[in-house]
Formats: structure tokens, sequence, C-alpha cells
């Protein structure tokens, strides 16, 4: 593959599996974790171990100027950005009259905003060579809707209107931007979900069972690839059915 990636969010859960992914298919990958550094440090020796260079950056994308600073490291380390994946979010879950303000602004600001400031952050560099790979991770919440979730919804929602936007603004210099919408994933978070809400989950789902980190990584690294040149602006659910449009 020879590219240089950067995954936000990319020490745990399935920001992790696409990096190991892209990884395993030649790229060096950078990413970006908040808080835990073990995790962090970790994940960059897997992905040594694949034999590609790994670089982790401590950084909370919700703040423009740490989004700024993160994609300039990359440029330092790798001296390109060819494929930018969106992964960075948090959950604050409450019904809408017992949400509190700053648990709709921190989910807005960290998944909707810090998707655009990594986006805004590469499109220099991206326009400068002429393509460019962006893969955003939104939701099928962002799709179809989740009850306690208003603000990850809509953050989600959100970020489907920045890539079909970023999609037709980028086009014109070979830069392709589409979404992959997971359901419902066995992560760290879903893991301690109690036995009657997986059950109820999976009764959801017309496949029968949660999806895995590595089958949304499966469908990131098929949009990273020289197999999806043609598709930009579109909205991969890998959700085992769950959303279909009619």
């Amino acid at each position: 593959m020879g590219r240089s990636v950067l995954v936000t969010g990319g020490s745990r859960g399935i920001g992790k599996a696409i990096a190991l992914r892209l990884a395993g298919q030649g790229a060096d990958v950078a990413f970006s974790y908040r808080g835990n550094e073990a995790a962090a440090k970790a994940t960059v020796g897997e992905i040594e171990a694949l034999g590609r260079r790994g670089l982790a950056v401590q950084a909370d994308v919700s703040d423009h100027e740490a989004a700024d600073g993160l994609v300039k490291a990359v440029l330092e380390a790798f001296g390109k950005v060819d494929i930018l994946v969106n992964n960075a979010g948090i959950t604050r879950d409450d019904l809408i009259m017992r949400m509190k303000p700053e648990d709709w602004t921190d989910v807005l600001e960290t998944n909707l905003f810090g998707a655009f400031y990594a986006l805004k952050a590469v499109t220099r560099p991206m326009l400068k060579a002429r393509g460019g790979r962006v893969i955003n991770i939104t939701s099928v919440s962002g799709q179809a809707g989740q009850m306690g979730q208003a603000n990850y919804s809509s953050a989600k929602a959100g970020l489907i209107g920045l890539t079909k936007a970023a999609a037709r603004e980028l086009a014109s210099r070979n830069i392709t931007v589409n979404a992959v919408a997971p359901g419902f994933v066995l992560t760290e978070l879903t893991q301690d979900l109690p036995d009657n809400l997986k059950a109820e989950l999976i009764n959801r789902t017309p496949l029968g069972r949660f999806g895995t980190t590595e089958e949304v990584a499966n469908a990131v690294a098929f949009l990273a690839s020289d197999e999806a040149a043609f598709i930009t602006g579109q909205v991969v659910s890998v959700s085992g059915g769950l959303t279909m449009a009619g």
C-alpha cells in the first residue's frame, strides 16, 4: 500500500481495529488518543509488529488547534496524509428532558466538530497531492435515531451531511469522502451491557448477532483502497441489516 493513514481515536475498539487493518495492508498508521497512554503504546507496538511505522499523538480533536497540531505531527513524521479516518467519538446518553446542556455540547464537539477540524486540517495537503481518502465513522443512530441518544444521533447525522458536502467540494481533486455506519458492534462498551439488553439488540438485527470491530475495519479498508476510487459521498451500513433503505 505504501500509504500514510491518520485515524482519530485509534488506541482502542473500532479505531484500533481500523489502524491494524490498514497497517496489515502496508500503510504507516498514525492515530490520536485522548488519555490512555498505555493502550496507545500497545497499539503502536502492534502496528510495528506488522512491519509498518506507528505513531500515537495525544490530542483532543474537539479543539481545532489540537486537530491542526495532530495533522502537522503526522506530516512531519510521514511526509503526507493519504487517508483520514474520523473515528473519535464519545457518548453521554440520557433522555432529552434530563440531558445536561454540557452533555449535548461535549458529544457534538467531539463527534462532529472534531471530524470537521481534522478534515479541514488535511484538506490542504490532500489538495496539493491531488488525491486522498476520507472515511467518517458515523452510526445507525445517525440514520434512524436512537432513544436516549439525541446528542449522539444528531452528531452522527451531522457527520453524514458533512460527508456528502465534503465529497462534492473535494471531488475535483480526486479526494473521495465516504462514511461507514456501524450497527451494534462488540466493543469494551457493549460487552458490559446487561444480558437482556444484548438479547434485545440482537433480536433487532436481521443477521441475529453483534458485528465485530474487524468487520467495520474491512469496510473502511475497502473505501480506502484503489477498488473504491469511483465511490464518494456514500454511507456504507455495517449493521447486519439493521437499517435498510427502500
